[in-house]
């Protein structure tokens, strides 16, 4: 998910670079974190930090003081929703390579439709965020079971408990989801089964090199 946003995404492409925030995030925190205890290590680590500091060293930066945009109401289950479908996804596939899969999640309306829908706007993607957590080359969010479904595809069923507010609103949702091989190629950039030949690249790293600012 990190090296896909990271290396395949254009230098200031949104995506890219809220992943490179939450990286910088992380470290901060787990930097004070350790300090009190390897005061030494951490100082020099603070020092070879890339980005700009606020602060000549880690201990003159206070403690941890997390900001309250990360917290969003709903992101926390949307995520370990994704993530429930996923394990659903992987135990289908027996250890096989996700990227040669694609996925459809089927889900009734209503919450945890709508938290998945948060992830993925569109019906199909190779690109959303649910996708990445599914960690597939394609996803395709449904609210009903499609009229065809080929022979060669794993049906996993599975639950899922929201639970948001404190308890204030609880939701037990059912989802069905559908593993089947992609029927594309292997994007030689990428490396996902998206494009229409070996050869060619996806339609997304043909947008990102045609802007002349793809990482390779």
């Amino acid at each position: 998910l990190l090296s896909c946003r990271l290396y395949c995404e254009e230098a200031k492409d949104p995506k890219r670079r809220s992943c490179q925030t939450v990286l910088a995030e992380a470290l901060d925190i787990i930097i004070r974190s350790f300090a009190p205890i390897l005061p030494h290590l951490a100082e020099e680590v603070f020092q070879y930090i890339p980005y700009k500091k606020d602060s000549e060293g880690v201990f003159r930066t206070g403690w941890i003081n997390a900001s309250s945009a990360w917290k969003k109401p709903g992101i926390e289950e949307a995520i370990e929703g994704a993530c429930a479908m996923r394990d659903s996804f992987l135990g289908s596939i027996s250890g096989k390579n996700t990227l040669e899969y694609e996925v459809i999640i089927v889900i009734e309306p209503g919450l945890l439709f709508e938290l998945m829908e948060a992830l993925q706007a569109e019906e199909t993607s190779s690109v959303s965020q649910l996708n990445e957590i599914m960690m597939a080359s394609q996803t395709t969010l449904l609210s009903e079971l499609p009229k065809e479904i080929p022979s060669d595809a794993n049906i996993i069923k599975g639950t899922f408990l929201i639970n948001l507010e404190g308890g204030d609103i609880c939701e037990q949702s059912s989802y069905k989801v559908i593993a089947q091989p992609i029927a594309k190629a292997k994007c030689p950039r990428c490396r996902r089964y998206t494009a229409e030949s070996p050869s060619t690249p996806c339609p997304r790293c043909l947008q990102v090199l045609a802007a002349g600012k793809g990482h390779t």
